[in-house]
């Protein structure tokens, strides 16, 4: 039709609606429903008209878009009322978050409802608990609510925090198997049926991300057992066998070690700020071979432990008690041992590359150094 103004004879339907004067100008356009280009200049009289129901919704979205914080969301029928900020708070990059973080972002053509909330087709049960993550930042599920709905809607919205919140929860309720690891509860149980004069053998068992601080787990027999991930704080692990354990990115921050035997054990990533491996005794704890990549022993008391080919690349050892420690053959590269007590240790052998050692408590002889 181009430009051209074409005149017609007034017309009106069977129900005498919608009449079409002679000075109307008519728009055609083809797939979606037409938007208005100028609704100022609009001349629709009739309120019945379909061109005046798309100009009212046209206005009713520019309106919820450029006005005020408060947003209405008609999610699969049932009404929710939030604020802007609560949806775009987190995860900048979701779905919600563009659609009403505002500038260019109110271009996005949602459709609304005759009240000019927004219209969502997904099911209003599970998008609940995700506005109210969005509002308070925990997930909070009713008795029966299935996670892994929600898990879908939050996919679909693409919130990837609470994607990671909901896959976590969904793994630690699903049923136990041989691979489940055991947690405090298990533990605590077996550890009050259990004599304090007997040994309790846990000898490859999974206790991976198990809670077990503050335990007193003396003389336990954790040997090849995994220890992954697991909260060791402040723990009584003196006297305990974890020969080739794998402990990789555990927190043992305070715990007591003294007399451990940690032989080819696995601690890299782990943090075991301020432990105590002294005996008063005399016993030594053994640590010959272990993988301690990047641990973090800040601050403990080692004197005599041995360290002997111990694997301690980057660690940071700073301010630690290593007198009379033995560190033959230990890889110590880029290792932090700033402040440390050095005094009749032995390092023949060991790789001080690029090491730091600043601030010696006692000097560092030759002797203790050189074959």
């Amino acid at each position: 039709m181009g430009s051209e103004h074409v005149c017609l004879t007034p017309v009106h339907n069977e129900k005498r609606k919608c009449m079409i004067g002679d000075d109307d100008v008519l728009y055609v356009s083809s797939g979606e429903s037409f938007i208005v280009p100028s609704i100022g200049n609009e001349r629709v009289h009739s309120p019945s008209c379909p061109l005046n129901s798309m100009r009212d919704c046209y206005q009713r979205q520019n309106a919820c878009c450029q006005n005020g914080e408060w947003i209405t969301l008609n999610v699969g029928g049932k009404i929710f009322s939030t604020t802007r900020s609560t949806l775009t708070q987190q995860d900048g990059d979701s779905m919600l978050s563009r659609m009403f973080s505002g500038g260019h972002d109110c271009t996005w053509n949602s459709m609304v409802d005759e009240n000019g909330a927004y219209l969502i087709d997904r099911s209003p049960l599970y998008f609940e608990p995700i506005l109210n993550y969005l509002r308070h930042g925990n997930l909070i599920l009713d008795k029966f609510v299935n996670p892994e709905g929600v898990l879908e809607e939050a996919k679909f919205f693409g919130l990837t925090s609470l994607i990671e919140v909901l896959e976590e929860t969904i793994e630690r309720e699903e049923p136990a198997d041989d691979d489940t690891p055991i947690g405090r509860r298990e533990l605590v149980l077996r550890l009050m049926a259990t004599s304090t004069d007997k040994e309790l053998r846990c000898q490859g068992m999974n206790f991976a991300g198990a809670n077990l601080s503050k335990l007193d787990l003396r003389y336990m027999n954790f040997k090849y057992a995994i220890l992954r991930n697991a909260n060791l704080t402040g723990a009584n692990l003196s006297y305990c066998n974890f020969e080739r354990a794998d402990l990789s990115k555990a927190s043992l921050d305070s715990a007591n070690l003294l007399g451990v035997k940690m032989l080819c054990v696995n601690l890299e990533g782990a943090t075991l700020k301020g432990c105590n491996f002294e005996d008063p005794a005399g016993s030594r704890a053994n640590m010959e071979g272990a993988l301690m990549k990047n641990v973090n022993l800040e601050g403990s008391h080692m004197a005599g432990v041995n360290l002997r080919v111990a694997t301690l690349k980057n660690a940071n050892l700073q301010n630690c008690d290593l007198r009379g420690a033995v560190l033959a053959g230990a890889d110590l590269e880029n290792c932090d041992l700033s402040g440390c007590d050095l005094q009749e240790a032995n390092l023949r052998g060991a790789n001080l590359k690029g090491a730091a050692f600043e601030l010696m408590v006692n000097p560092l002889h030759m002797a203790q150094a050189v074959r």
